[in-house]
Formats: C-alpha cells, sequence, structure tokens
C-alpha cells in the first residue's frame, strides 16, 4: 500500500495524472504494439476516418496480432458500419463464406459495434487462434472467438484486393 501511494505521490508530483499514464485500454494485447503506419479514408473527397495500424513486429504480418485504430471524422451509424463490412466480405470473399456464416457474422457485428461521430474511435484488435477484441477508447466493447471472422473482416483493409490500396500500404509501410 505505502508502495502505491509513493507511486501515486511521485506521479502528481511530476504533475502526470495516473489516468494520463494509462496505456490505452486495448494495449494489455499487445503491450510492445509501436505504430506500424497509418493513412485516411476519403471517399469523393470527404474524411471518413483517419487509421493507423499498431503491430509489435517491424515488418506486417496479417497471421500475427496486430490492432487497427480507427478514428471517425464523420457520424456513422452501426448499421451502415455493419452493411459495409457485410458487402465488403462478400465482395472480397465471395462464395467462399456461406450465406449462413455470413449472416452469423453479422449478428455478432450488430451486438459488438455503436453508432460513432466525429471524434471516436474504435480499435480492432486480432488475435490469432482467438478471434480479435473491439474496443472504444476507453473500454473492451466485445470480443468475437471467431478466427475465420477475424481474418475477414480485417482483410477488408488488409487483403492485397481491398479497396482501397494506398491505404492498405500506407498501413502497412510500405510505400502508397
Amino acid at each position: 500500500m505505502h508502495k502505491l501511494l509513493r507511486q501515486l505521490s511521485l506521479l502528481l508530483a511530476l504533475g502526470i495524472s495516473p489516468l494520463h499514464a494509462q496505456a490505452a485500454v486495448w494495449q494489455q494485447d499487445l503491450p510492445q504494439a509501436k505504430l506500424l503506419g497509418s493513412g485516411e479514408l476519403r471517399w469523393f473527397g470527404l474524411h471518413i476516418y483517419s487509421a493507423k495500424l499498431w503491430t509489435e513486429s517491424a515488418v506486417f504480418n496479417p497471421r500475427t496480432s496486430f490492432a487497427l485504430e480507427l478514428t471517425y471524422q464523420r457520424n456513422i451509424t452501426k448499421e451502415r458500419f455493419v452493411d459495409t463490412s457485410v458487402d465488403e466480405i462478400k465482395r472480397l470473399y465471395g462464395d467462399s463464406i456461406s450465406n449462413e456464416v455470413l449472416q452469423g457474422w453479422r449478428t455478432q457485428m450488430e451486438k459488438a459495434f455503436t453508432d460513432v461521430k466525429s471524434g471516436d474511435q474504435l480499435i480492432g484488435v486480432h488475435l490469432p487462434k482467438i478471434g480479435c477484441r473491439f474496443y472504444s477508447r476507453d473500454k473492451l466493447l466485445a470480443e468475437i472467438r471467431d478466427t475465420a471472422f477475424a481474418d475477414a473482416f480485417f482483410g477488408i483493409w488488409f487483403d492485397p484486393r481491398s479497396k482501397d490500396s494506398g491505404l492498405r500500404k500506407q498501413l502497412t509501410g510500405a510505400t502508397p
């Protein structure tokens, strides 16, 4: 107890709030994460979100743990986010994912996601052999224990057939 009080006193004496000294809540999944790349999604010139890719390695490998941080610049409903995600997964993977599986994933996303407003963050953490976790800026929103879903969902950004290959290259540290 005395040790904790000393640490808090030191932080306060240095002008550091204990709340600000803590890492982002998602970083418990990737304690050694470092920023690999960043970029913006624009649609017809409108800034939709800023994206950052955090990894524990200097080279991106979609089969390892990583975090995709999206900071929204527009209000987007949960329904639109889910519909767009399902449409992109269908476009990328076609008949290799059955309608039944896709409907199950839709249901999971509807439970996991919320409406976002400009300035909100959504962080998706890819966890091999587990699936993925989704966080807001300050809390865990959902864990989906389905590795096939996690791979397909993050494929929206990282599959070579991604709609925005420029953003994919910026995130993964390749030249745009």
